[in-house]
């Protein structure tokens, strides 16, 4: 089956995905055959939400929101246990001086530092652990796949894995396609729950809309619970346009199939400003469902002081300085 094929949705969405990872050659004919992204198109309204304002009461619910959504993250070698520790205590409590200020989603570290993070943060917030080779994604598959399963085995609530972009790009669709497959697999617990798979595109490689909305179904049909703009190791990462392509493509996945997929655009996301522009989009494209840190998530470092300061400016009349705030 592919979309030229039986029943569609307005979106131009089959109602029947069966068949379409039976093999490479349908796995391609599915994905080439979903419809093209109008680049125009996609920049202009990308660009026209950008520019919706929302009143005072609204912006306070939406920082908060905002907050809640986000998935501090540290992914650098010189990480220590001790900043990863001062990170999580942030994350639990992101303004000392207000407890009202609600928790992020989760933590994001490497593999090696969940078990760190999992003693700070327990079960209140998440632990999201970068795996398959991240950034590059260039090892072999059971290389991946052990490191998943290590960083579940240590804790991790989710995982963060990176596609084969050059797979991807030299048309390989099933290997990947196999791959996150395999990797969500490894995903599951002894006791048959399993940590959370957002999958990473790397947009800034994948070189066009119509790539990204592809690489959305593959991962999507792959079981991605998650899907993911950027590593934040290149530019550029999360942008308006590309995210507004993932928001369509988790739309219609659920007009097509009845579930839900979340959203994370990350890397360049810095100001309260930026991430109000995104919860309009989220809002305006996929829908209010989305509007939840089970569906929609921020991956950043420096996002989370900004969005506190604007916090303290709407509850105080005034802005704290930026060192008001522990450095990220």
């Amino acid at each position: 089956m592919t979309p030229s094929e039986g029943r569609r949705h307005a979106s131009g969405v089959p109602d029947d995905l069966a068949g379409a990872t039976s093999s490479d050659a349908s796995l391609r004919r599915f994905l080439h055959g979903l419809p093209g992204v109008d680049q125009v198109g996609a920049e202009a309204r990308a660009a026209m939400l950008g520019t919706r304002s929302i009143k005072t009461t609204a912006k306070a619910v939406a920082l908060d929101l905002a907050i809640s959504m986000v998935d501090l993250t540290t992914l650098e070698g010189q990480d220590t246990p001790g900043k990863v520790r001062a990170l999580c205590t942030k994350a639990l409590r992101p303004d000392p001086a207000d407890p009202s200020a609600p928790s992020t989603a989760a933590v994001c570290v490497y593999a090696d530092m969940v078990a760190t993070a999992k003693e700070v943060v327990g079960d209140a917030v998440n632990v999201a652990a970068v795996a398959t080779a991240f950034p590059s994604g260039r090892a072999a598959r059971d290389i991946k796949l052990m490191d998943t399963a290590d960083a579940v085995e240590a804790g991790a609530d989710e995982i963060d894995m990176v596609i084969d972009r050059g797979a991807f790009l030299a048309g390989r669709y099933l290997d990947v396609y196999e791959e996150i497959v395999a990797v969500r697999e490894a995903c599951r617990r002894p006791d048959g729950s399993e940590a959370h798979l957002k999958v990473i595109f790397e947009t800034g490689e994948l070189q066009t809309y119509d790539n990204v909305r592809r690489a959305s179904w593959l991962a999507m049909l792959a079981g991605a619970h998650f899907i993911k703009t950027s590593t934040g190791k290149v530019q550029p990462a999360a942008t308006l346009p590309v995210t507004l392509v993932m928001l369509e493509a988790v739309r219609d996945w659920r007009e097509a199939t009845g579930a839900m997929v979340g959203v994370k655009p990350a890397g360049g996301i810095r100001s309260a400003k930026d991430a109000i522009k995104y919860l309009v989009m989220v809002n305006e494209v996929a829908g209010p469902d989305w509007l939840s840190p089970d569906w929609f998530r921020f991956g950043a470092s420096t996002l989370l002081n900004d969005l506190l300061m604007q916090r303290t400016k709407m509850r105080t009349g005034r802005y704290s300085g930026p060192d008001y705030f522990t450095l990220d």
